[in-house]
């Protein structure tokens, strides 16, 4: 019996740097739509909560 080991699949990097956020991220499952998804939570606490200098208004 020969057991090859299978080369490990390499996801393509050029499609993944194209990927934007989309709204369905949020019920995929794979590992770059919830990284989106969260990314996208966090900047948008962010960006509710201001900043430093908005407080002075």
């Amino acid at each position: 019996m020969n057991l090859k080991k299978q080369p490990k699949k390499q996801p393509n990097t050029t499609e993944m740097a194209d990927r934007q956020f989309e709204t369905e991220d949020y019920n995929r499952q794979d590992a770059l739509s919830q990284g989106l998804a969260e990314t996208h939570e966090q900047v948008s606490d962010a960006y509710q909560e201001g900043s430093f200098e908005d407080t002075d208004r």
